[in-house]
């Protein structure tokens, strides 16, 4: 990875183009029919993103393995319910609509045309590729997700900050850890232990037993993070009810694996790529013939002007 000094955007692209799919109709087709929402809803996103808060760094992260084994290997549940085929060698099959999968490697297509960064790594989720841009950023870092498990990287002292998609990308939340605080009564380092405490069923991760939302953010609060939460269980003069004691220590198996699985990894390889905001395409003759195979003239014409220096 080369040296990053500006302000970086991570677009959590996945999220994005579900998000665009399911929010254009898909009467948005391209010139055969074919429905072309989630790519031309992206390039929307992209477009409208780099108007509003202009970076100087772009990167789409990418899912090559959107349920890597080792997470699998410690909590079999993990995503289980979302797959949609297991493969016995490689990553198992995702559920995705029948006309999104067709989407997806033209929106690739049309990125790398365009010049925009696009990052996946072998046995890595979108989001630990987005945890290790943000570990070795010297810059503030805007993370652009729908996915919340991403607030546990907002740090304020290092201009961290998560732009989560309320309607669009026209309306964002803009969450730094103040944000965080008020709504969860947490900072962003504290938000892996919430969440892990409290479960997310959309992850397949149980969480404990009776512990929920509320409940988790008092026991931080309490007693600071996950490690001080179960050396409370282990003493007898700390403030927990006798349930909850039960439960925590029931539940140590669980925990013993759980953040491993749930915090995104900082230290994944990632490739030598040029990560600038691009100004003109990459390959304009690529973009021209993906423009007119799928009636992308709109909404790419308004990203290449926005691009334009």
């Amino acid at each position: 990875m080369r040296d990053v000094t500006g302000r970086l955007m991570l677009l959590d692209t996945a999220s994005l183009y579900f998000r665009a799919y399911f929010g254009v109709p898909d009467s948005v087709r391209a010139p055969d029919g074919t429905p072309v929402n989630a790519v031309r809803g992206l390039l929307d996103f992209i477009d409208r993103l780099v108007r509003d808060h202009h970076p100087e760094h772009l990167v789409a992260c990418m899912d090559a393995d959107w349920r890597p084994k080792w997470r699998v290997d410690l909590i079999p549940s993990y995503k289980a319910h979302r797959v949609a085929e297991e493969q016995e060698s490689g990553p198992d099959v995702e559920e995705v609509p029948d006309t999104l999968s067709p989407q997806v490697p033209v929106i690739e297509a049309v990125l790398d045309a365009l010049g925009i960064a696009r990052v996946g790594v072998a046995g890595y989720e979108a989001d630990d590729v987005i945890g290790t841009f943000t570990a070795r950023a010297t810059g503030p870092v805007d993370i652009v997700t729908g996915d919340r498990d991403l607030y546990q990287l907002v740090d304020d002292a290092r201009g961290v900050r998560v732009l989560y998609p309320l309607k669009g990308v026209g309306s964002l939340q803009l969450t730094d850890e103040t944000w965080l605080r008020e709504k969860y009564g947490v900072d962003g380092s504290g938000y892996a232990d919430l969440a892990l405490l409290r479960g997310d069923p959309s992850d397949g991760l149980p969480g404990v037993p009776g512990i929920g939302e509320k409940t988790a953010a008092k026991l931080l609060a309490e007693f600071g993070d996950l490690a001080g939460i179960l050396a409370a269980v282990d003493d007898r003069g700390a403030k927990l009810t006798p349930a909850q004691r039960r439960r925590l220590d029931e539940a140590r198996p669980y925990l013993a694996v759980a953040p491993t699985v749930v915090r995104v990894a900082s230290d994944v390889p990632l490739p030598d790529v040029d990560t600038t905001l691009p100004r003109r395409p990459r390959d304009p003759e690529a973009l021209e013939a993906l423009s007119g195979r799928w009636g992308l003239g709109g909404a790419l014409q308004r990203l290449l002007t926005t691009l334009e220096p």
